[in-house]
């Protein structure tokens, strides 16, 4: 898992992305009133929300499978890359179009950013190793 200072640098965003995306997906999936203002009424706003858990859960399986086998650490960077930097975009476009949200969401956005950008300097760092060999 992490057993050398580069298997830290290589992979502690992806640790830390599960970490915060699974309880997200929970929360989504069966109850999202505890980080919205909403109450999800038809079923199909509850198989929308169910959707994106799943989203989040499958998407978290491949950063696990990346922190602990090999050969799967490069496709677990870039999808948490292009995951965190899609919603950290989106949110910017919201902060745009709609306005500015809480600090939570703030927070979050500064947060999906930088684990974005770090998994792209991450990604650059595999491009040069793998260059050098």
């Amino acid at each position: 898992m992490l057993k050398t200072k580069q298997d830290i640098i290589n992979k502690i965003h992806l640790l830390i992305s599960v970490s915060i995306v699974v309880p997200t997906a929970i929360i989504y999936g069966f109850k999202p009133e505890l980080s919205f203002d909403m109450f999800l009424e038809t079923v199909d706003e509850h198989n929308f929300y169910k959707a994106v858990m799943g989203l989040y859960l499958g998407f978290s399986a491949l950063w696990l499978l990346g922190i602990f086998k090999a050969n799967y650490l490069k496709i677990a960077v870039i999808t948490n890359m292009i995951f965190m930097l899609g919603l950290g975009f989106g949110r910017l476009l919201s902060f745009v179009i709609d306005g500015i949200p809480t600090f939570g969401y703030q927070f979050g956005t500064l947060a999906e950013l930088f684990l974005g950008f770090y998994g792209l300097w991450v990604l650059h760092n595999f491009n040069d190793t793998e260059n050098n060999v």
